[in-house]
């Protein structure tokens, strides 16, 4: 930790973005960049946590300060390398492979998982293949050009958040659902669907208390990658 060097946090709106102002410093990044954010509502976010730190500033209570920094210094010079990286999570999207059609575990996935996929093939134009078991199969080419199409709209941070969700949730369509999500209440429940087959060993097999705090964290940085993204593309 490093001793508070700042008194007031105040917001500056540049040419490019806006800036965090810590007295009358601009944040950089890591690094070294101006820490230019596209939203003032983001802007705003990584200001409370500035306001939040105490005489001593924890660098693990910054976050979304991190965020923002891998945003601007890792994928601004090459987004589409993160959106080529994004795809292969298409390929094995958890949602599409499902246990065989005698396990009990079928039937949940069927019910939770199917309503999801669907969903998504129909917002977005695409068909994916489902599996039973847990052997590869391809994704339908016209599928994967569509993701990559929608992946390459999307700026740095919201690719930031997206890539974050996407890792958590062994899952493209899960991540995208939870950023074009319209309620709040969405990526939560899109996380839980993520879960399923944890939740239904811990129901077999009982609860280990070190497996569920690491999925509550787990939990936690979902949300945030969300809210980040979301306010990454809210003027």
């Amino acid at each position: 930790m490093i001793r508070r060097f700042y008194t007031t946090v105040t917001l500056a709106e540049q040419p490019e973005g806006w800036q965090v102002m810590l007295d009358t410093r601009g944040v950089r990044t890591v690094g070294g960049a101006p820490q230019l954010l596209p939203t003032r509502p983001l802007a705003e976010a990584l200001a409370a946590e500035w306001r939040g730190q105490g005489e001593q500033i924890d660098p693990a209570s910054l976050p979304l300060r991190d965020m923002a920094d891998y945003a601007i210094d890792i994928l601004s010079p090459n987004p589409q390398a993160c959106a080529e990286g994004l795809l292969s999570y298409a390929e094995t999207d958890t949602l599409c492979y499902r246990a065989d059609p005698d396990e009990p575990l079928h039937a949940r996935q069927q019910a939770v998982w199917e309503p999801l996929l669907s969903a998504f093939e129909a917002a977005h134009g695409v068909t994916f293949t489902r599996v039973s078991g847990v052997l590869h199969r391809p994704q339908p080419p016209a599928t994967l050009a569509a993701l990559r199409a929608r992946l390459l709209t999307l700026t740095p941070f919201q690719l930031a958040g997206l890539e974050a969700m996407t890792r958590l949730a062994a899952s493209l369509t899960i991540g995208l659902s939870a950023l074009d999500a319209r309620h709040e209440d969405e990526p939560l429940a899109l996380w839980q669907a993520a879960c399923l087959e944890e939740e239904w060993q811990a129901e077999l097999w009982g609860r280990d208390r070190e497996a569920e705090e690491r999925r509550q964290r787990r939990e936690a940085d979902f949300l945030r990658a969300a809210a980040f993204a979301r306010l990454a593309g809210t003027p």
